[in-house]
C-alpha cells in the first residue's frame, strides 16, 4: 500500500507531467485510450480533466465483455437451457444482454434464475474440473477476453484434449485489438489521430504488430499502463510524436512490456488459435478480429457438438435508447446517452458498457461523471 509520501509525490509528478503536457501542446489533438481498465484510471483520478484546452481524450471499445455480440449471448443463452449442459463463464459475462428475439430473458443471468445451470469461473482450468467431476453432463466454456487471457484458455484446450476430456467443448469469444484499432482508424468520420495502447495486451504480445498500423495509418502508437502516472507519460510521448510530426510506436510502459513480449504465452497461443473474421458488437464484422481454433483443436468447438445453436441476428438497441454502439467506437461518450443514469444503471443496465466493471458507461456512472 502506498503510504501518504509516496502518494504526495506521485501526485506531484502527474501536476508536473500535466504542465508538460500544456508546454508541448500547441494545436488541437484527438487520442484514444484503448483499455477499460485505462479508460476507469482515467475517468477515476479526472486524468482527462487536466488536459490543456483542444487535447480531447476518447474512450475506446475498452472490454472484451462489451464487445462480445449478442449472436454469441444468444447460442449460450440457449445451451445454457438445456439440461444436459453446464454453461460456465466469467462474472461479467452472466449480465450482458442478447438480442432476447425469442422472448426470453436476455442474459445469461436470467437463464440461470429460470433454472439453467449457469456457473461463474475465475479461471478457465475451473471448466476442466467440472467436466471431470459431471462426466454425464456437456460443461462449455465461454471462452472471451483479449489477448491478455486468451493463452489461459489455450492451456485449458491443450489439456482437455490430452486428458480426452470428451464432455467439454468453448463456445470461442476471444478477441484481437490491433485489428479493432484498424477498423477505428479506416471508419469515416474517424477523428483519432493517435492511441494509447493497452499495456496487458502488449505485455503478451509485444509491440511488433502494431508497428504496421502506425506506419500505415501515420498516427503515433504508444503503449501505456494504467497508473496516472503511466497514462500521464503515455499521453506526453504521444502528443510530442504528433507536435513533431512523427508516427511509431513507443513504449511507456517498459517495466512491463517487451518488443517481443511473452515468448512462452505467445508460442502457446499460436499453437491452439488462429486469426479469423469475427463480429464486434458495436462494431461488426472485423477482419481478423478474432481467434478461433486450429484444426488439431476444433473438434472442441461448441459449434460442431450442438449443431442447433441460434445463428446471429440484428441486435436491437434497448427501446431505441442505448447508444452503447456510438459508445464503443469512441463517437459518444457515456454521458450523451439519454438512457444514461436514469433507465440504464449498473443494476438495470441497458447496454455492454453499463454491465463490464471496464465499460465506460459504468466507469461514468460509477465516479459520478455527469459531463
Amino acid at each position: 500500500m502506498s503510504t501518504p509520501a509516496v502518494l504526495t509525490a506521485e501526485v506531484a509528478a502527474v501536476r508536473e507531467l500535466a504542465q508538460e503536457l500544456a508546454a508541448i501542446t500547441t494545436r488541437p489533438w484527438t487520442l484514444m485510450e484503448v483499455c477499460g481498465g485505462q479508460t476507469h484510471a482515467i475517468v477515476r483520478w479526472g486524468l482527462d480533466q487536466l488536459l490543456p484546452p483542444g487535447l480531447r481524450l476518447i474512450h475506446g471499445p475498452g472490454c472484451p465483455v462489451c464487445v462480445t455480440p449478442a449472436a454469441t449471448i444468444d447460442a449460450a443463452r440457449s445451451l445454457a437451457r438445456r439440461p444436459e449442459v453446464i454453461l460456465c463463464s466469467y462474472g461479467d459475462m452472466l449480465r450482458v444482454p442478447g438480442s432476447a428475439v425469442d422472448g426470453g430473458p436476455g442474459d445469461l443471468l436470467g437463464v440461470r434464475a429460470e433454472g439453467g445451470d449457469v456457473r461463474l469461473l475465475t479461471s478457465p482450468l475451473e471448466a476442466l474440473a467440472l467436466a471431470r467431476r459431471h462426466t454425464d453432463r456437456q460443461v462449455v466454456f465461454l471462452a472471451v477476453g483479449f489477448e491478455t487471457t486468451a493463452p489461459a484458455t489455450a492451456l485449458l484446450v491443450r489439456q482437455a484434449m490430452a486428458s480426452g476430456a470428451a464432455n467439454l467443448s468453448l463456445l470461442a469469444a476471444h478477441v484481437r485489438v490491433p485489428p479493432a484499432m484498424e477498423a477505428i482508424l479506416t471508419a469515416e468520420g474517424n477523428q483519432v489521430q493517435g492511441f494509447l495502447a493497452a499495456g496487458h495486451v502488449c505485455a503478451v504480445m509485444g509491440t511488433t504488430e502494431l508497428e504496421p498500423l502506425a506506419d500505415r495509418h501515420r498516427v503515433p502508437v504508444v503503449v501505456s499502463g494504467f497508473e496516472p502516472l503511466d497514462l500521464m507519460r503515455g499521453l506526453v510521448a504521444c502528443v510530442r510524436q504528433l507536435e513533431r510530426g512523427e508516427a511509431r510506436v513507443a513504449n511507456a510502459y517498459g517495466r512491463v512490456v517487451r518488443q517481443q513480449g511473452n515468448r512462452a504465452a505467445r508460442a502457446l497461443l499460436d499453437s491452439v488459435f488462429e486469426p479469423v473474421d469475427r463480429p464486434w458488437r458495436g462494431f461488426g464484422p472485423i477482419p481478423g478480429g478474432g481467434l478461433g481454433l486450429r484444426a488439431p483443436f476444433r473438434s472442441l468447438e461448441a459449434g460442431s457438438r450442438f449443431s442447433d445453436l441460434p445463428g446471429p441476428v440484428a441486435a436491437q438497441e434497448a427501446a431505441g435508447v442505448c447508444i452503447s454502439g456510438a459508445i464503443l467506437q469512441g463517437r459518444a461518450r457515456p454521458v450523451d446517452c439519454p438512457a444514461f443514469g436514469s433507465s440504464c444503471t449498473p443494476e438495470h443496465p441497458l447496454g455492454a458498457p453499463m454491465v463490464s466493471s471496464e465499460g465506460a458507461c459504468a466507469a461514468y456512472h460509477r465516479y459520478g461523471r455527469r459531463g
